[in-house]
């Protein structure tokens, strides 16, 4: 058994009927590490969170708290036992206790003083300090969720699971309270485990990200290389936005496209297909007013301090690129366009594992 883990989640498989709604799942948190299972709805994250949770029986495999072995087929550790703080989506908030006591709620050990300092703390951090007399009902579902975070997180669980913990508030106030939630965690040494399917999420949170598909991970990382270098289709498309560039394998360094050719170096064995596909990001693709690519504005959606928009180029072909919103092209015009790329994804046509090409520098 390894200590170097706070939790270890050991090849698990969970059923739903016949279905396998997690199926052969294995992952690691180191303490005070946060951690993400990312996926589409319906990918098992969910049902993985419960297993940890103790709401969940193994139909295989085993899961470690401290070393301790608390699930495997035919032993469940009840959840009260496992000292895990746990944020669900249904929020579980006490309908008849206020605000104050909700979130005091697995304070009872501490002396009345420590208790209402960490309850007034944890409410103005959380942006609630005005609504502490409330009761649930009287709140809004972005509310109850954020009283439902402050409850898990005062008590200082040495494991706090969060399911879709932001999925109900606005815009602002979510990225606000990511990163606040991921500086208190980081704070208290809080071994955190997150669930949702919103990437922005995953990504201000996580110091590790799991993409999940079927049941199972498909690629384990950090934010960046999950996002700089996705090791299958799935992957690229589930994170981020780009195009799949049709090119062909010219040497052992260069590829290619409509776009010219592209050299880099093969970080991973060289593919055996001549003809691949070469994944291009947005931020890959940069507006320039000598650059050698001509290309008509099709679509345009502002976002505020940015504008996505689609070109299509002569060809046919669609990118997408991200400009600054003062460059505000109108849909119709022409623009020109410029690669700049440290590296690319590449991947087989008739394979999802990815070989990534990094560019050579200049």
């Amino acid at each position: 058994m390894s200590t170097e883990y706070l939790l270890e989640v050991d090849d698990i498989t969970c059923r739903y009927g016949r279905d396998r709604a997690v199926d052969g799942l294995s992952f690691r948190a180191r303490p005070g590490s946060l951690t993400c299972l990312l996926g589409p709805s319906g990918c098992g994250k969910t049902t993985a969170l419960r297993a940890i949770a103790g709401f969940q029986d193994l139909e295989k495999g085993e899961i470690r708290i401290e070393s301790l072995c608390v699930s495997k087929p035919g032993h469940l550790l009840p959840p009260e036992r496992r000292q895990v703080g746990m944020v669900f989506q249904d929020h579980a908030l006490f309908p008849h206790l206020k605000v104050t006591d909700n979130v005091a709620a697995g304070l009872r050990h501490q002396h009345e003083n420590l208790r209402r300092q960490t309850v007034s703390s944890l409410l103005e951090r959380m942006g609630l300090s005005a609504l502490g007399e409330r009761f649930p009902h009287e709140l809004s579902g972005g509310q109850q969720q954020r009283v439902a975070l402050a409850r898990a997180l005062a008590p200082r669980p040495r494991l706090l699971l969060m399911d879709e913990p932001f999925s109900n508030l606005d815009l602002d106030l979510r990225e606000r309270l990511a990163v606040e939630v991921h500086d208190l965690l980081k704070e208290h040494g809080i071994t955190a485990v997150m669930v949702t399917h919103d990437q922005y999420d995953a990504f201000v949170l996580g110091d590790e990200v799991g993409i999940m598909s079927h049941g199972h991970i498909l690629q384990w990382d950090t934010p960046y290389n999950v996002y700089h270098e996705p090791t299958s289709r799935f992957v690229a498309d589930f994170i981020g936005n780009g195009v799949f560039l049709r090119g062909t394998r010219t040497g052992e360094r260069t590829v290619n496209t409509e776009l010219g050719d592209i050299e880099g170096t093969l970080d991973r064995p060289a593919l055996t297909s001549a003809v691949v596909d070469v994944l291009i990001r947005p931020d890959d693709v940069l507006p320039d007013p000598d650059g050698a690519i001509s290309a008509r504005v099709s679509r345009k959606a502002f976002k505020g301090a940015d504008i996505m928009y689609t070109l299509t180029l002569p060809s046919g072909t669609t990118l997408l690129s991200m400009f600054p919103s003062h460059d505000n092209f109108s849909v119709g015009d022409h623009v020109r366009v410029r690669l700049n790329v440290d590296h690319l994804v590449v991947f087989p046509i008739e394979n999802t594992v990815a070989e990534t090409v990094t560019s050579s520098p200049a």
